[in-house]
């Protein structure tokens, strides 16, 4: 076993001056990177979203493979370390402890790598997939039946399940390892280092990281002018307040400040708060769909969703679809896989900055498979109760989710039938989708400040604030703008060079793991069985 521990050089980090705590070149660098960015998008958008659309046209109809065989490979990988021989080893040292308990670990998990798309997306997506997908033309099955109800479940958990949180584990993983158990910085870099050596703090590692910035700041502000939307469309069902651009701005604004105050307290206490409180209210969420919907219904498709997942997974992981004119794999199952992976340098360093202490097996475990539990189930409830309103109260959930998918839970819970309730479930939901985001701003912002600051844990206070302000000025920058839909598309052809790196880490982490940890040769196993006799 290799024990070698390795010192950063001292000088990345400024011990003075305005960006004392930071590493002076990185902050200035993904400054002007972000605003060229904004401006570049902003002063035509029209262009800008043409150019952005080259890029992601040529991901989908060219590079389609090279998404899906990433994305595999990424899981069959995890799945291989869960019951490797290296499960027990710790990422940290052999007597470090966990920061957090379990509880908090797995809500912390959530947070970042979930939120708010669970609630809308629960309902729109299996909504969409009922009218039509590939699957039911192939399986012969009629569109908008129970058993094309359970096509789309089937579909909603493949695109929320293992394959994009196999992605988190590998990054997770190999931050985690390479920071705690060798020494390295807690940066995106770190996992580059069997490749790359010492040169990960030269220019090559300082781009590796600002690849990681890009990633986390867009997407941050993607998902709240895109998110927005839904909680806009909560508000407005309430009576408290019309869905305006300049509505949504302020809530915007809201959003930032409170996810900015959340950063700033750390992780062990705004984040872990947070984050514990939205399960358990998630929680509360889930119990009344299941019991206000057509609870027979929604358990049946909660079993014949994860039943068809689980039959199904392995070819939908491999599946590539044939047929040029057809675009529905490019715009569900691609785009999906474009923003996981646009998404792993964030939600993959928060992870790991959780997680030090825990063993590998125990890692790839919860990390993995709880969240997908809990996917299959969520994502059945939601699901079901939508299908079963639709089918049984006329409910119009399939005609709200064609005109705006933000509104498509908000008809689930009309649906219900017990119109004393909507009031405060519809309350309930909309609070929800603003903590959610709240959890996802915060998180997002101590990873860029962990990563500009090579890896500190703790990094100064007024960058966090500052970083946190940051991504909600971009985010309504581009909404008033008109721009997100080619920050979202820039945001997917961000995922190329990240996918990339995610096989670069799984060779870079197989490869250390069986230099620090060797296989007993011949005459040591043999040596052994006699002792044992």
């Amino acid at each position: 076993m290799s024990d070698e521990t390795h010192v950063p050089p001292e000088d990345l980090v400024a011990k003075t001056g305005i960006f004392a705590g930071m590493n002076a070149l990185m902050a200035i660098a993904s400054m002007v990177m972000i605003i060229g960015f904004v401006l570049f998008t902003i002063i035509d958008v029209e262009y800008s979203a043409s150019v952005f659309a080259i890029g992601k046209n040529f991901i989908i109809n060219t590079l389609d493979w090279f998404y899906v065989l990433v994305v595999t490979l990424a899981l069959f990988f995890v799945f291989w370390l869960l019951v490797s021989r290296f499960g027990d080893v710790k990422l940290g040292k052999d007597d470090d402890e966990p920061d957090f308990s379990t509880f908090s670990w797995i809500c912390m998990l959530f947070s970042a790598g979930l939120g708010s798309g669970l609630i809308y997306w629960g309902v729109a997506e299996p909504m969409y997939h009922i009218q039509d997908n590939p699957f039911l033309t192939r399986e012969g099955i009629e569109p908008g039946g129970v058993e094309a109800a359970a096509v789309a479940i089937r579909i909603t958990n493949f695109h929320w399940g293992l394959h994009g949180w196999a992605l988190y584990v590998l990054v997770g993983l190999s931050l985690a390892y390479f920071s705690y158990r060798k020494g390295l910085p807690l940066s995106l870099r770190a996992a580059m280092y069997p490749i790359l050596k010492e040169r990960i703090y030269g220019p090559w590692g300082h781009l590796v990281d600002l690849v990681g910035v890009f990633g986390t700041i867009f997407g941050l502000a993607t998902s709240l002018g895109l998110g927005v939307g839904p909680i806009a469309a909560g508000l407005e069902k309430l009576g408290w307040l019309s869905n305006t651009t300049v509505n949504q701005m302020i809530l915007i604004g809201i959003i930032t400040a409170m996810g900015t105050a959340s950063a700033a307290s750390g992780v062990g206490k705004g984040v872990r708060i947070l984050s514990e409180c939205n399960v358990w209210a998630s929680v509360v969420l889930l119990a009344l769909f299941l019991v206000l919907g057509p609870t027979a219904f929604i358990l049946g498709m909660v079993i014949s969703g994860a039943g068809e997942y689980l039959w199904n997974v392995i070819p939908m992981g491999f599946w590539i679809d044939g047929e040029p004119e057809r675009q529905w794999q490019s715009w569900w199952t691609i785009f999906y896989w474009g923003w996981w992976i646009a998404w792993c340098p964030f939600v993959g360093l928060f992870i790991a900055r959780v997680s030090k202490g825990r063993t590998i097996r125990q890692f790839c475990f919860c990390v993995l498979l709880v969240p997908t539990s809990v996917v299959v189930l969520w994502m059945g409830v939601f699901g079901g109760a939508a299908v079963g309103v639709d089918l049984f109260n006329n409910a119009g959930v399939v005609d709200a989710v064609n005109a705006d998918y933000a509104t498509g839970v908000f008809q689930t819970i009309t649906g219900f039938g017990y119109s004393w309730l909507v009031y405060p479930i519809t309350v309930l939901t909309t609070v929800l989708l603003i903590s959610w985001f709240v959890t996802s701003s915060d998180s997002g912002t101590l990873v860029m400040c962990t990563m500009l600051s090579m890896g500190d844990e703790h990094p100064p206070i007024k960058f966090r604030v500052f970083w946190g302000v940051t991504s909600g000025v971009v985010a309504g920058v581009l909404l008033l703008a008109g721009g997100l839909g080619a920050l979202q598309t820039a945001s997917i052809v961000a995922g190329l060079p990240i996918a990339v790196m995610l096989l670069l880490m799984g060779y870079g982490m197989f490869k250390t793991l069986h230099e620090d940890f060797p296989a007993p040769d011949v005459e040591d196993k043999m040596a052994l069985r006699y002792l044992n006799r």
